[in-house]
């Protein structure tokens, strides 16, 4: 049976749908609040977020305010009267008074382990650091980005063709997990709230598009890792031949060579970088789908230069 917490959720991604289904499994949900739909694709037609569709799916009340400020969101959010409200990859900063309507405050599910990688893109962000371990953290939203009070936290490994795709869908079922876990010895009080240590934080801001290009003069390593943090969003890719060579997976070979020169290793085609080879296991050309680097070269006769 429900617990009966009347509990608001926000979020709007794919992160946020193993949140959404486990919590109502487990308490009332009274209302969901997730992002615009936008214009999508070519055709520009409107797409609803994942959390909309999921809600519908569910038959709950959902609203979808540009600002959750606005005044006829907040109304709604005071009507619907929650305990708590969870949040999962919502995309909105809340305000005090949206953060100080439950009783029991809101809940951030967070997938890093705090105060490492606050902010916006955490999961690529642990990926381009060369982290070997990431996670999820429970915690208690206050007026900053991922600075409030931790209730709990678990790790996993991040393995080496772990990509930020893979990591999103295992944090997203460990973050749903950990949150229906948490959750009654929160609520009943049990659990006392943990504060971050502020000088361990760091910071991981949203990802821009052309930080994906490959820059052969870095480390092969570290490009290697950019490939697996963009796949993916926003993507890794390089120029070949003045058009935009899309790079969904490589890996290194090391050897010491100039960087820059493309060149086929193995009969795959690489790119010398800093201490070694990226090797691309995929990639997809323009106007073409993804395809083996093998496949690619069939059809690249000017690849080696």
């Amino acid at each position: 049976m429900h617990n009966m917490t009347r509990v608001v959720f926000m979020g709007s991604p794919d992160f946020a749908l193993p949140v959404l289904r486990a919590l109502a499994e487990h308490y009332q949900i009274v209302g969901v609040v997730t992002q615009p739909d936008r214009p999508s694709g070519r055709g520009r037609e409107l797409k609803s977020p994942p959390v909309k569709t999921l809600a519908m799916d569910l038959g709950l009340a959902y609203i979808q305010p540009e600002k959750l400020r606005a005044p006829e969101a907040m109304d709604q959010l005071r009507l619907w009267a929650p305990d708590l409200i969870a949040v999962a990859a919502f995309g909105q900063i809340l305000r005090p008074d949206v953060l100080a309507l439950p009783p029991h405050g809101c809940v951030n599910v967070h997938a890093s382990l705090l105060p490492r990688w606050r902010g916006a893109a955490p999961i690529q962000a642990a990926i381009l650091a060369g982290d070997t371990e990431t996670g999820v953290t429970i915690m208690q939203m206050d007026k900053g980005v991922d600075t409030g009070a931790m209730l709990s936290q678990r790790a996993i490994p991040i393995q080496a063709e772990d990509t930020a795709g893979s990591l999103f869908e295992k944090l997203s079922h460990l973050g749903a997990d950990l949150l229906i876990e948490t959750l009654p010895r929160y609520l009943s009080g049990e659990l006392q709230p943990q504060p971050q240590d502020e000088s361990k934080a760091t910071y991981a801001p949203m990802l821009k598009k052309e930080e994906g290009q490959l820059d052969f003069t870095q480390p092969a390593e570290e490009l290697a890792r950019r490939v697996r943090a963009f796949n993916p969003w926003p993507g890794a890719y390089m120029d070949f031949g003045g058009a935009i060579l899309k790079v969904h997976r490589a890996h290194v070979e090391t050897e010491n060579a100039p960087a820059g020169q493309r060149l086929v290793y193995r009969g795959q085609p690489a790119v010398r970088a800093r201490g070694g080879l990226l090797i691309l296991d995929e990639v997809q050309p323009p106007g073409k789908k993804p395809m083996s680097g093998k496949s690619f070269l069939a059809g690249a006769r000017n690849w080696s230069e």
